[in-house]
């Protein structure tokens, strides 16, 4: 499960050639030359796709989660995967081309859309789009002017992750375990014991933090931030930097910190807090009470994909219902398709309530800082130097 890692500087250097006037103005979309593609054909064969971990299951790791080796069958279309662990990577990925599919969290798609690197979607040639939940229909991280530029697949929360034996009992209430230094319930200190997710975006969660903590900054939105909350939101991260053992991209080292290096606490998604449960570690999670970042991932196709009949097939079998129960028993994620919360064998017929379904309304959805603060004012810090300042907290790596 070894996993690429990308440097920040090396992803910074390709968001500057793609995206950043993208980033910083949001108003551009993106069309496919004489509008999206009007009829579905014979496969051609293949279809790549740029992934999240654990989102494209063929049984390889578990053989009761596997969601693609039938597809291949009825379909006649190869699926090949890249992993990716960020949002800067699938857009660094689908601006170099090559892939027909990514599923793009809030934080890239409407880069993507700007940018012009993924097309709109004729949602007449998706059968089961009826089925998608009604909140994300028509989601502002994958819906412009009315156009639908892919189709949702999964969503869930950014956890608070911990190792039990720390807490003795005590599980965490706030993210103040991860921002600043404190002896924890097992009587040893946070400092070199922590982590932190290892991309820009993070930022929003130092800000959703200082919402609570210091509420005289007056931020309301942690993606809308003006400069003096967005230095609060820097400054706070620096101090982490103090307390942090290794900024985390890679679910899959994550997942071996927690086992091996004696890390306690992070910011999680509930797939390594699934795998190591799996793995009968010691590790739980929590929503605290500052609340939660999150992510509303949507499958977005490559404006020149080059197997755009097999892609519209994968769009469709994505919205099976036993494929988004499995994955969101797999992924502990929620289903874009609500009938895959009942009588799915995997998931469970409380699994959907487990996973935040009715959480929908507490989660600060990622999504990509423009300049425009959505009030008539351009004085919110844009991405690209969420980007930048990001890089120098962490010192490049």
């Amino acid at each position: 499960m070894k996993r690429k890692r990308w440097s920040y500087g090396v992803v910074a250097c390709l968001v500057a050639l793609g995206i950043v006037l993208a980033a910083c103005s949001g108003s551009n979309t993106s069309s496919t030359v004489g509008g999206p593609k009007q009829s579905v054909g014979q496969g051609e064969g293949a279809v790549s796709i740029v992934a999240w971990a654990g989102y494209v299951e063929r049984g390889d790791t578990d053989k009761n989660y596997d969601w693609v080796t039938q597809f291949e069958k009825d379909t006649g279309c190869k699926v090949s995967v890249k992993v990716a662990a960020t949002s800067d990577e699938m857009v660094a990925l689908m601006n170099e081309g090559g892939f027909d599919l990514v599923t793009a969290s809030g934080d890239a798609s409407n880069r993507l859309i700007s940018g012009g690197k993924v097309q709109e979607i004729n949602i007449n040639l998706i059968p089961s789009w009826s089925k998608v939940d009604s909140r994300l229909q028509n989601a502002p991280w994958h819906t412009v002017n009315g156009k639908h530029y892919g189709v949702p697949y999964q969503w869930g929360p950014n956890v608070l992750m911990y190792n039990t034996d720390a807490f003795k009992g005590n599980p965490p209430t706030s993210w103040s375990v991860v921002f600043e230094e404190q002896t924890l319930p097992d009587g040893k200190s946070n400092k070199g014991r922590i982590q932190a997710y290892d991309g820009p975006i993070y930022v929003a969660d130092a800000a959703l933090y200082l919402k609570a903590k210091r509420p005289e900054l007056g931020i309301k939105d942690p993606y809308e931030l003006t400069r003096d909350q967005f230095n609060a939101a820097i400054e706070l991260l620096r101090q982490q930097r103090t307390l942090i053992a290794r900024y985390w991209h890679d679910a899959a080292i994550q997942v071996d910190d927690f086992t091996k290096e004696g890390i306690v606490a992070s910011s999680s998604w509930p797939y390594q807090v699934n795998l190591l449960q799996y793995n009968k570690q010691p590790v739980a999670s929590v929503i605290p009470a500052e609340g939660v970042t999150g992510w509303a991932d949507t499958t977005m196709m490559q404006i020149n994909a080059l197997h755009p009949n097999c892609a519209y097939k994968w769009l469709e079998h994505s919205l099976d219902p036993k494929l988004q129960g499995d994955l969101a028993s797999w992924f502990g994620s929620v289903p874009a398709v609500p009938e895959a919360c009942n009588g799915n064998a995997l998931l469970g017929d409380t699994g959907c309530q487990t996973n935040g379904f009715n959480d929908f309304a507490k989660i600060a959805f990622w999504k990509t800082p423009v300049a425009d603060c959505g009030d008539g004012k351009t004085d919110c810090v844009p991405y690209y130097e969420w980007t930048t300042q990001f890089i120098a907290v962490i010192g490049g790596r």
